[in-house]
């Protein structure tokens, strides 16, 4: 087997799927001081192509992101369809559902992973401000222990629809 190289520049997210979005993350905020915190939901019209195991869907989260350092943190709550995360917290609860990669080439990246035995089960993309971005779920839970997610960043990043704490007004 062909050796992959999605981990040679390391574990660039780590995502937790959780019940409760704004207190999970005053949770952070208010014992660690981890912010500020950007809020996003992912879903149509804001993701403009979504798909799940292989076919066109619609589905929907709110997300919050931040940082540990220089690792990115995704804190994410299922809101509707079939989903990575609704399975997840049917099979094991709330919790660790998977961690994120950078890849340039979002299309090889996912070649690479279904040659490999790994089909992509979940993506979508199109949620940057000029139509860019990718993100895409791999089978992976079973034979590593976690899910794997392969992310093609957009170049840049629309405005969240709110930032916590709140930013302080000059």
């Amino acid at each position: 087997m062909k050796k992959l190289s999605f981990l040679d520049n390391g574990i660039a997210q780590i995502a937790f799927v959780v019940r409760d979005l704004d207190q999970t993350v005053r949770n952070y905020h208010e014992l660690f001081g981890i912010g500020p915190w950007h809020f996003y939901t992912y879903e149509k019209p804001f993701v403009k192509n979504m798909s799940r195991n292989g076919e066109p869907s619609e589905y929907s989260m709110r997300v919050a992101l931040s940082y540990f350092g220089p690792t990115r943190i995704e804190l994410i709550q299922q809101l509707e369809g079939d989903t990575v995360y609704s399975d997840f917290i049917e099979k094991h609860g709330f919790g660790v559902q998977h961690l994120g990669v950078l890849v340039d080439d979002m299309e090889s990246a996912i070649k690479e992973a279904e040659e490999a035995g790994f089909p992509m089960i979940m993506d979508g993309s199109g949620f940057g401000p000029d139509g860019d971005g990718h993100y895409a779920y791999l089978d992976t839970e079973t034979l590593l222990g976690t899910t794997l997610e392969l992310i093609q960043r957009p170049k840049g990043r629309k405005k969240p629809e709110k930032i916590y704490p709140p930013e302080e007004q000059a």
